[in-house]
């Protein structure tokens, strides 16, 4: 099993910046994707980023349409940390933000194909 810890969290203003971290322990080499997913109060889970790693450990970037271009999720050479980085925040960018990994070989862009959870971290953005 993975067990990750989510940190970085906090309130910003709109149109600053914030940098999100996950860590993962447990048997890191069974992780296919690891990304993060988000939950606005009275929404559905929303895919935001993640990245897949292939055999020869190749990885891909993926992520949802409403942090495009604004987002970046990269890792360390280990893949035991997954970083966010979220900059041109804007107030519908508010919601808690999990980090989760998926095992297997599943569709990573949406939040059913994900294994472990992490416990989420508070990311509020202010107008």
């Amino acid at each position: 099993q993975v067990q990750l810890a989510e940190s970085g969290g906090g309130l910003v203003q709109a149109g600053g910046s914030l940098r999100l971290s996950c860590a993962a322990s447990g048997r890191t080499e069974s992780i296919y994707a690891m990304g993060w997913i988000r939950q606005a109060p009275g929404k559905e889970r929303e895919f935001v980023a993640t990245l897949t790693w292939d055999a020869w450990s190749d990885s891909s970037a993926y992520y949802g349409d409403p942090v495009e271009g604004r987002f970046t999720i990269s890792s360390d050479n280990a893949k035991k940390t997954v970083y966010l980085q979220m900059s041109s925040l804007k107030p519908e960018d508010t919601a808690v933000y999990y980090c989760a990994v998926a095992t297997h070989f599943v569709l990573v862009t949406t939040p059913t194909g994900y294994d472990a959870w992490g416990q989420g971290t508070q990311v509020t953005v202010s107008s």
